[in-house]
């Protein structure tokens, strides 16, 4: 059994160390809000929050979250009225949407360590999140929405 703490509350889960935790949230636990991508860590569509740190869950395995808390795009705002989500909808953001969770989930991280930060830190930060569609300059100023708008 493991331990921690989604979205705001415990969850013991039945499942080995080596689990990556993308598979506990999407198969065992039923959120499918995190999408699977790559699973080597590289486009950014299964990031999540672990103690308020994005991750990619798709590498991160249950025994690295074991008393800790962890964050999903569902957890980010129950009812979807997170500023990035608002931002995300007024600038037309997700086109396929598939790697939308992961965007939000980074962005949402950014903002947390620099609530008013510049373009250029804006594109360094989300450098790691590929979106196939290309709507790179939508999501960027969604951020910047979100930013403004708070």
């Amino acid at each position: 059994m493991v331990d921690f703490t989604l979205n705001g509350e415990r969850r013991s889960v039945e499942a080995g160390e080596d689990m990556p935790l993308l598979w506990v949230l999407r198969e065992t636990i039923g959120l499918t809000g995190t999408k699977f991508g790559c699973g080597i860590a590289q486009c950014g569509a299964c990031t999540v929050h672990v103690d308020g740190a994005p991750v990619r869950s798709c590498v991160t395995t249950m025994g690295q979250v074991e008393g800790r808390s962890v964050t999903t795009i569902e957890g980010l705002s129950r009812d979807g009225t997170h500023p990035l989500q608002k931002a995300w909808i007024a600038e037309q953001a997700p086109q396929c949407g598939y790697c939308q969770s992961g965007q939000i989930m980074s962005a949402a991280a950014l903002l947390t360590q620099t609530p008013k930060p510049s373009r250029k830190q804006i594109v360094d930060h989300m450098n790691g999140n590929i979106c196939r569609c290309g709507t790179y300059h939508r999501i960027i100023a969604a951020v910047e929405r979100a930013a403004r708008e708070g």
